[in-house]
């Protein structure tokens, strides 16, 4: 609910012990947590009271539901996440076989260096291509 980390808690812990002094901060906890209580059963009891009066079909009525993203959530996303966690294991096989070719062409390459009389130079240069230049004219631009 709050986005307070631990340096910003212990800044409103000083801020309110300067402010309110030593002697009154546990009287001002208590009452804080019992502010914070009557907001949560005021919060509890008005979902039940709306729970009952819309009737059986929102019995089960959760107030974030109401929330548009949690709603978007729930309805739409939730039916998408099998089928993204098949594309995932579809696209981990297809790694998994990028991997394997690549090690055959390594091990390819390894033999045909061994082959070579003329060293690995010569096993590199024939198995690339040979690069053909494009003429370039520079007043054509």
């Amino acid at each position: 609910m709050f986005d307070i980390g631990a340096p910003e808690f212990l800044l409103l812990i000083v801020a309110a012990v300067i402010l309110f002094g030593p002697e009154k901060l546990p009287e001002f906890a208590r009452k804080a947590a019992r502010v914070v209580n009557y907001v949560r059963n005021i919060a509890g009891n008005a979902q039940q009271q709306l729970g009952k009066e819309l009737g059986p079909e929102f019995e089960n009525l959760d107030i974030r539901d109401l929330n548009p993203k949690a709603f978007v959530q729930k309805h739409l996303l939730d039916d998408v996440e099998p089928i993204v966690a098949d594309v995932k294991s579809d696209l981990s096989d297809v790694s998994s076989i990028g991997r394997n070719a690549s090690d055959d062409v390594v091990g390819a390459l390894d033999e045909m260096k061994q082959v070579s009389r003329g060293g690995p130079a010569d096993a590199m240069a024939a198995a690339t291509p040979t690069r053909v230049l494009t003429p370039f004219d520079p007043d054509a631009t």
